[in-house]
């Protein structure tokens, strides 16, 4: 016997068998393929801007308003994206802050008393479906940069006297168009209000005299 004849016999043995072929024991060798990584989006793009007039229509009592596009962000935090350390999601937490509070002295936006807050997402014009409230830890860090500009001095305000019910109505979410190219972006549309939030002075921020968050 030959030894390409032994090779065809050992191989039609190992078939009969069951045993896996050279061919197919070396194809399940194979690593598995490993996935694509994301393809790049582009260069930041400025959406469309967010109709303000139907926003201020459904709050009570609004005096100024001021439509703020947040700085382009590679990163922007979720509330179904984890991270393999806790440092990784506080760098970027850090910058959303610092992001807010570069844009205080740039749009001027004053010191209120009593304020509304809506956050719009402008997504990726990608055809999925998005729940704008998952970006609610992003928002969290903004507002956190517009009241408390330094952090190392947390009673130092600016926007509001606090972010609590008594001087905040939301941040609500809302979604928006859509960049073009580039990561998703996001508008912040505050509102001032006259007036305490509570039934402090006989109203409420519903129009009666039942309050809203305290009895």
């Amino acid at each position: 016997m030959t030894a390409k004849q032994f090779r065809e016999l050992m191989a039609a043995r190992g078939r009969q068998g069951g045993q896996p072929t050279p061919a197919a024991a070396a194809a399940a060798a194979k690593k598995p393929a490993r996935k694509k990584p994301a393809g790049d989006p582009g260069p930041p793009s400025t959406p469309t801007p967010p109709a303000v007039e139907p926003l201020l229509a459904g709050l009570p009592a609004t005096g100024r308003h001021w439509t703020l596009l947040m700085p382009y962000a590679t990163e922007m935090l979720t509330s179904n994206k984890r991270y393999p350390h806790w440092s990784i999601e506080h760098r970027i937490r850090k910058q959303l802050r610092a992001d807010a509070t570069s844009l205080i002295g740039a749009k001027l936006v004053p010191r209120l008393q009593y304020a509304a807050i809506y956050y719009v997402l402008h997504p990726r014009n990608l055809s999925r479906s998005r729940d704008p409230l998952n970006w609610a830890p992003t928002v969290k860090a903004y507002v956190d940069g517009l009241v408390t500009p330094n952090p190392d001095l947390p009673r130092l305000r600016h926007l509001l006297p606090d972010d609590d019910h008594e001087h905040l109505l939301g941040p609500f979410p809302l979604m928006g168009a859509p960049v073009k190219t580039g990561y998703a972006r996001m508008s912040l549309v505050i509102a001032e209000l006259h007036g305490p939030l509570t039934s402090a002075n006989g109203e409420t921020v519903t129009g009666t005299g039942t309050s809203t968050y305290r009895n």
